[in-house]
């Protein structure tokens, strides 16, 4: 977890891939405790990561919305400031949960 206490994908991969590095020692050297505690590691890394992946396509389905509906209103009262704004937050959202799809 992120320092804030919100998953985060970065830490989540550093976690991963640190847990593989500790049970391959431990593979090495038969070391069952640095086994499960890699084991253990990269399972949290990898949950740490989809859970980051699932907010973060949650925050872009929110500007996906919102920027419809901001666009939408723009266009119907001819505020062409609220309606290009709603087209770039819907753009965003929709980058968004491109970065974020679960594989």
């Amino acid at each position: 977890m992120s320092s804030n206490g919100s998953p985060n994908k970065t830490t989540g991969q550093l976690h991963s891939v640190k847990g593989t590095a500790v049970e391959s020692i431990g593979n090495l050297t038969g070391s069952a405790s640095w086994q499960h505690s890699g084991k253990e590691e990269h399972a949290q890394g990898e949950a740490e990561y989809k859970a980051a992946q699932a907010k973060g396509y949650a925050e872009g389905t929110a500007d996906r919305i919102g920027g419809y509906k901001d666009s939408i209103v723009g266009a119907v009262s001819g505020d062409k400031a609220q309606q290009t704004s709603g087209n770039v937050k819907q753009e965003k959202g929709k980058a968004e949960q491109k970065a974020n799809e679960m594989a």
